[in-house]
């Protein structure tokens, strides 16, 4: 068999397939903490938009968890990392906090939260866990179950948390505003193809969802969501929109 060379892929560059403007944002009054608490004790019928991404096909999956950290300020926000450049997977990424879980974690939950403290330096006791989203199975491996979590901020911890980011995995940590994340006008479609090695062999096509976020006043910078990242997020604007 002709081994399959590893592709380096440039997101922004792929081809855009359009946004979902006729899908509504979530309602704001939804992203209240009461509201959240109660969306995840009662959770409503619904189906995740994506659960696999199909390009790959790992033998030997990954059990991992990451957290969904939503800090509740004023204006509820997404607590993101960006990866070092240095990583073997997902260098340079967008990210959660997270990673693959070790024999001593009992569930989900405690991998989310021990990568948490491990990778930004936040306490699992700040951590208001409210539930879990559907698993995602990445093509590098891993089936990732996100746990999503409420931050109540201290007084001090504006405009960003006191967290201690470990510097071999993550270059930076960020927040974007919930209800950005939760509106599909944010939420573009992209594709594109990965070459083969294989004379003959059709070129797969991958599409997934990006988001690209400026923050307010700095038009110049991008963090450019996509990915599982991406994914996770559209399947939590599913869930809180259902």
């Amino acid at each position: 068999m002709v081994p399959v060379m590893a592709v380096s892929i440039d997101p922004r560059v792929a081809e855009l397939l359009g946004h979902d403007h006729h899908l509504p944002a979530v309602d704001p009054q939804r992203l209240s903490q009461q509201a959240l608490v109660e969306r995840f004790l009662t959770p409503p019928v619904w189906a995740p938009d994506v659960s696999i991404e199909r390009w790959a096909s790992p033998p030997d999956p990954v059990r991992a968890a990451v957290l969904v950290p939503i800090v509740m300020r004023p204006e509820p926000a997404v607590l993101l990392t960006q990866r070092t450049a240095t990583l073997r997977k997902h260098a340079g990424q967008i990210s959660f906090p997270g990673g693959r879980s070790e024999p001593e974690d009992p569930d989900a939950v405690a991998t989310a939260l021990r990568e948490a403290q491990e990778e930004v330096g936040l306490a699992p006791p700040r951590v208001h866990v409210l539930g879990e989203l559907p698993e995602y199975t990445t093509g590098t491996g891993f089936v990732v179950t996100p746990v999503v979590g409420l931050i109540a901020p201290h007084p001090h911890e504006t405009p960003r948390l006191d967290l201690r980011p470990d510097p071999g995995e993550v270059a930076e940590v960020f927040e974007v505003p919930l209800s950005f994340l939760m509106d599909p006008q944010h939420h573009q479609r992209r594709a594109f193809g990965v070459p083969s090695l294989e004379m003959g062999r059709d070129n797969p096509r991958i599409e997934f969802f990006s988001m690209p976020w400026r923050p307010v006043g700095e038009p110049d910078r991008e963090y450019f969501i996509w990915g599982a990242t991406a994914a996770m997020l559209r399947n939590l604007y599913r869930f809180l929109s259902a």
